[in-house]
Formats: structure tokens, sequence, C-alpha cells
């Protein structure tokens, strides 16, 4: 193309650029009406979990818990972890991991990558492990039996590949 032409393109791009974006004025603009009929909208309270020994817990194909925090009172809990999806435990699996507190999440769930065979528990993050249950698919289900006489809170995730960014939450024993 000649050096001419490509200029002469340029500017009537810019022309046309600077005509094309026109400016309302404020005038110009109708006012949005705010009905005076409506009640004032009031915040429904958020529901605290009740405490219960027997906790049940779903996942599913959008790397998604059904809830993100637990509530049960000290002692034997007994957790069930549902898989409600249909993705196979290869593309979608889950898991739910108890963490003691004070464990580094990043890296724990940076050495579960390596820990397939082990349901994504490393050998070397064991003694970090409340409890867990094993990965599981679409349509299958977990029930883990574990005990926390200490109240507190503690983190909960699920350990497959990725996952932990979308899948955590609190487990509070009272």
């Amino acid at each position: 193309m000649k050096k001419s032409f490509k200029i002469t393109l340029v500017a009537a791009f810019a022309i046309f650029s600077l005509f094309s974006c026109g400016k309302k004025d404020s005038k110009d603009i109708e006012p949005v009406a705010t009905p005076t009929t409506e009640e004032p909208y009031e915040e429904s309270p958020i529901e605290t979990p009740v405490a219960t020994n027997d906790l049940q817990i779903e996942s599913n194909d959008q790397m998604q818990y059904s809830v993100t925090e637990l509530r049960a009172p000290a002692g034997k809990i007994t957790l069930t972890l549902k898989h409600v999806g249909k993705m196979e435990k290869i593309a979608m699996g889950h898991n739910l991991v108890i963490l003691k507190p004070g464990t580094d999440i990043s890296d724990f769930t940076l050495k579960a990558v390596d820990a397939k065979d082990t349901d994504y528990i490393p050998a070397s993050e064991k003694a970090k492990v409340i409890a867990h249950t094993k990965i599981i698919g679409g349509g299958e289900s977990d029930v883990i039996e574990f005990t926390i006489d200490e109240p507190g809170t503690y983190d909960f995730i699920c350990s497959f590949p990725g996952h932990v960014s979308m899948m955590k939450g609190k487990l509070i024993v009272e």
C-alpha cells in the first residue's frame, strides 16, 4: 500500500471515531422515578447451622460444597459426603479433608497433587489431617467417623488437584 493512502485511511478513521462518540447533556437524560409505596428492604438474618454430631454435606460437578460452614459439638462426629453430580471421580472427584489448626493449606494442596494413590492425602502431611473421606465421583458417597474433643475452628477442603480454590470451609466445634 502507498504511504499516502495509509495516512488518509488512518485520518478518516480518526475523524469517524471522534464524531461517532456523541456526548449527551445531562438534561437529555430522563430521571428514573422511584416508587414511594415500597416497603423498606429488610435483610434476612443469616441462619447459623445447628451443631449436630451427624453432619451431611454435598459436592457437585461445579466444584462446590453445599455449605461452607459446619457445626458440631465436641466429641464423636459422623460426616457424610455425597457427590450429587454425574461426572466420574477421575475427572471431578471430591473428598473432604479436615485439617488441624495451623496447617498451611497451600502447602498441603501443593503436596497433595502427587498423592493420587492415597486419595490426594500426602504421606508427609498425614499428621496434619484429623479425618478425611475417600475420593468419590458422581452418585457416590462416603461416611467417616472421627472425634474432636477440643472446641475450635477447623478448616476443611477438597484436596483433589485444583479444587481447593472453590471447595473449602470451616468446621466449628463447640
